[in-house]
């Protein structure tokens, strides 16, 4: 993508020739922060497919931890990031129900890395976007989106409980933060930088 950059403050950024660009899926289950997350990291407007919650949604959407929640992503988030050294970051937040599998699948072709996001009120919902990913063989960091009143437990009990690689990184975040979500896409490039060092291919 070839342009030169329009003043801050606009929707119309276009980025210079130089820049690396790598696209990143935003995971997790149903109403986990994710389109929360893209819209607080993105320099640019973020795209968001979100309609209201009807009725008919009640009998396979879970609303445990989630009773406030009216509306929900229907096909995709996207926004932007740009990191140091020009490396710029597509962010595509997946749906989280089941039945949004399909456009999962497209979203995530051509990838090289995941954020999943968890709630410890719900962390048996996650392994679903974790399997997902791993089925595709996209390195991850799990980042525990740090809801208010949610239950906390130690580093070592939420790996086991979430059945993690030794080498698959942890980190807590506030999804509403921007530099906390920052800190967790810091967290997956690094890891990104080290498995594609280990693996090329």
């Amino acid at each position: 993508m070839t342009g030169s950059v329009v003043p801050a403050g606009t929707d119309a950024v276009y980025l210079p020739a130089d820049h690396t660009a790598v696209k990143i899926v935003v995971a997790g289950p149903f109403a986990v922060g994710k389109t929360t997350l893209v819209r607080s990291v993105s320099e640019i407007r973020p795209l968001h497919t979100e309609e209201v919650m009807t009725s008919a949604g009640a009998l396979v959407d879970d609303l445990v931890g989630a009773a406030a929640k009216s509306t929900t992503t229907v096909a995709l988030d996207f926004g932007r990031h740009t990191l140091p050294h020009d490396l710029v970051l597509y962010l595509f937040g997946t749906p989280g129900q089941r039945r949004f599998r399909a456009l999962w699948d497209d979203i995530a072709v051509g990838a090289l890395g995941a954020v999943v996001l968890v709630d410890t009120r719900r962390l048996e919902d996650s392994f679903e976007a974790m399997e997902l990913i791993e089925e595709r063989g996209l390195p991850y960091v799990v980042a525990v989106n740090c809801f208010p009143g949610a239950p906390s437990y130690p580093v070592v009990r939420l790996r086991q409980a979430l059945d993690l690689h030794p080498d698959t990184p942890l980190v807590a975040c506030d999804a509403r933060d921007t530099t906390s979500c920052v800190d967790a896409l810091i967290a997956l490039v690094t890891h990104l930088i080290a498995h594609y060092a280990e693996d090329p291919a």
